[in-house]
């Protein structure tokens, strides 16, 4: 339904098209055998979360809701993108349109890799609301922002017994249990104290009665890094020491892992040109180049491995108005309509800028 209403709005502003995956849309602007090739980013799913705003505008679909601000992005985007057609003259290039799905599950932004989207482009642009920045405020900060976010399952296989004969048995559970205290030591004794990574284990399963020893044990978990060396090493690790331990104690290990983002890491000369233009919307006052990393994940930056990008935020709480400032992903999350604007303003400029180059 998303996908189907982008297309109505471009169909209405004349702009072509075409769908990327199943839910995502393209679009294109400016002239296609001339000049550079830009693009622009909004993401655009919603969240298993039950709205508890009492709006207008609230969601009307139960247990759904924009929670992280996506709807914000496509409506700043097609806002720019009704103004940019109205002066695509200006546009000496092209400038592609990523209306892109499963952000907050990691795999969009490859759908569009994977479909060629990316070739011959010279920069792409990433724009996020933020409840923790006023209204007016943006932040265009060089170098690591976001974190990467990759997930494991690991299955420890022992063998049950009686608790009264533990001998007899591979307690999957107490090795289970040696693992999670043991992947610690990544953080602690493995990883320069200056390059942040996170190590989570948010599930253990195990057992089936409490007066027998465990054959099976599940854990599911999480890492968290700031560059594509750190997060290869840490995957590496992760994997040598539970192995290690279950090998220690007579048990088996299968574990798989699923790379949902890696991290998002700004150009420095995208990153100042984008500082350039902020500036010249919101003041220089206003614009910060020195955010402190997230350990949060974004998949824009599957797009900046393939050319040089910049992610920008911008601040949509307004200070006399507590319900713009609840975090995101709450229930209660909503955004200063006026933060809209200025991303909006943003992308337009972005895109006219990139072709006076």
């Amino acid at each position: 339904e998303t996908a189907l209403q982008i297309e109505k709005e471009l169909d209405e502003i004349g702009v072509l098209h075409e769908r990327v995956g199943e839910t995502g849309v393209i679009g294109y602007l400016g002239r296609k055998k001339e000049g550079k090739t830009i693009a622009m980013r909004a993401d655009t799913d919603a969240l298993e979360i039950s709205e508890k705003n009492e709006t207008d505008y609230v969601s009307r679909n139960p247990g759904l809701m924009h929670a992280c601000g996506h709807d914000g992005h496509m409506a700043a985007l097609l806002g720019a993108v009704k103004v940019l057609k109205e002066r695509e003259d200006e546009l000496e290039g092209m400038v592609k349109l990523f209306f892109q799905q499963a952000e907050e599950i990691g795999q969009g932004a490859r759908q569009f890799v994977a479909a060629s989207h990316l070739e011959n482009v010279e920069s792409v642009l990433g724009i996020h609301v933020s409840s923790a920045l006023d209204t007016g405020t943006i932040t265009v900060t060089p170098g690591p922002v976001g974190a990467s976010c990759d997930y494991f399952k690991a299955r420890v296989v022992g063998k049950s017994s009686h608790v009264g004969k533990p001998h007899l048995g591979i307690d999957a559970l107490y090795i289970a249990s040696l693992c999670v205290v043991g992947l610690q030591g990544i953080v602690a004794r493995q990883t320069d104290p200056v390059d942040p990574v996170v190590v989570g284990i948010g599930v253990m399963n195990a057992g089936t009665r409490y007066n027998n020893i465990a054959g099976e044990a599940l854990l599911e978990g999480t890492f968290r890094t700031f560059s594509l060396e750190t997060r290869d090493r840490t995957q590496e690790s992760i994997e040598r020491i539970m192995r290690s331990i279950c090998e220690a104690h007579g048990a088996e290990l299968e574990i798989e892992f699923l790379s949902y983002s890696s991290p998002v890491i700004n150009d420095r000369k995208a990153a100042a040109f984008a500082a350039e233009i902020a500036k010249e919307i919101v003041g220089e006052e206003n614009v910060r180049t020195d955010q402190e990393k997230s350990l949060g994940a974004d998949d824009f930056a599957e797009l900046q491995l393939e050319v040089p990008g910049v992610y920008v935020n911008i601040g949509t709480r307004n200070p006399i108005d507590d319900g713009t400032a609840y975090p995101h992903h709450h229930e209660r999350f909503d955004l200063d309509e006026k933060g809209l604007l200025i991303a909006a303003e943003f992308y337009v400029w972005y895109a006219l800028a990139s072709f006076r180059k």
